[in-house]
């Protein structure tokens, strides 16, 4: 089992995006020489803690500082692009660093209708997705006699390409192109083991993968102590339930009680939405990963972790490599 990072570039109160990029690019350095084996970058648009909008961009400066780890995104939101030109990009990508690039595609817009408007696109593309994949595979494929349109670069780098969901429709569509498949467990678990055994029932064989490859999405917190490890996680539960009240913001500091600064009622759902996680001393996060690998056997993990304190953050993904290195 491979073990990830998937990294959104966030963007600490007291901090801004210049230095959140420079965390992300001394993260994915640090995290070639622990053994993960991809560093994903996300697209999200409107959201003043997140740095990494332009991906493709944050792509190309992070494996030009990198030697051997995977970059890639996890993901870019196909319906705000058109098809060729996100297979001209990341068969740039694919031109420039060689076979080290990924492709994680997903349905979602990445933001509001107020963002799709700006970005000039429509929710109605949203429909259009399974012909965009197909569309998208063909422009990184082989070249083809006679087609009026192709992409260069692109044509012919046979970029990996993800399907990325946290629905069933995404399993499915994974499933009937023969693609691997990677489920936001991280922050929307609740169709996680319907998705997984469809994805791996109706899995059909093609040039793209001959059996079923599975992704599981976890966030993962380590420290010292439990204690120590829960009180780091508060960051990442206040700045999400301020994003469940519409009101997103840069991740905020630590506390020692988290109901100081997120109101009771939404605590639960909170917890819920973050509910496949790995928070502890490292013998407790050990135990909470195997718990998660022995039900859902994924073949590759991703490890989410938004901790305020970037020497903390560090320490905690080489806590998790080292767990995970004995069980790859």
């Amino acid at each position: 089992m491979q073990f990830s990072i998937l990294d959104l570039a966030v963007v600490a109160e007291g901090s801004d995006a210049r230095q959140a990029i420079a965390n992300s690019v001394a993260l994915a350095q640090a995290a070639e020489g622990w053994g993960y084996h991809r560093f994903w970058l996300a697209e999200h648009h409107n959201m003043p803690g997140i740095a990494s909008a332009a991906t493709s961009v944050l792509i190309d400066h992070v494996a030009g500082n990198t030697r051997k780890i995977r970059v890639g995104a996890g993901g870019i939101m196909l319906p705000n692009h058109a098809p060729l030109a996100i297979a001209e990009q990341f068969g740039t990508l694919a031109t420039i660093h060689g076979d080290r690039i990924d492709l994680g595609l997903g349905r979602a817009p990445g933001g509001d209708g107020a963002v799709m408007h700006a970005l000039r696109r429509s929710m109605q593309r949203n429909e259009d997705f399974p012909n965009d994949v197909v569309e998208l595979l063909r422009y990184l494929g082989p070249g083809q006699p006679g087609s009026p349109v192709a992409a260069h670069p692109g044509q012919g780098t046979q970029v990996p390409v993800w399907i990325l969901g946290s629905s069933l429709y995404g399993a499915s569509l994974a499933a009937a192109l023969g693609l691997p498949y990677a489920f936001a467990s991280h922050f929307a678990p609740g169709d996680l083991d319907q998705a997984a055994q469809l994805y791996r029932e109706r899995f059909q064989p093609t040039e793209f993968g001959e059996k079923p490859r599975f992704m599981l999405a976890v966030n993962v917190i380590a420290a010292e102590t439990d204690d120590q490890a829960r009180r780091l996680r508060s960051s990442q539960q206040i700045s999400f339930a301020r994003l469940r009240l519409g009101t997103p913001g840069l991740l905020p500091p630590p506390l020692d009680d988290v109901l100081d600064a997120i109101p009771v009622r939404i605590l639960p759902t909170v917890n819920a939405a973050l509910a496949i996680s790995a928070v502890g001393s490292a013998e407790t996060v050990a135990a909470e990963l195997d718990a998660l690998i022995a039900r859902y056997r994924p073949d590759e993990m991703i490890l989410v972790g938004n901790i305020f304190d970037q020497e903390a953050r560090q320490r905690s993904f080489a806590m998790a490599a080292e767990i995970l290195r004995g069980r790859a």
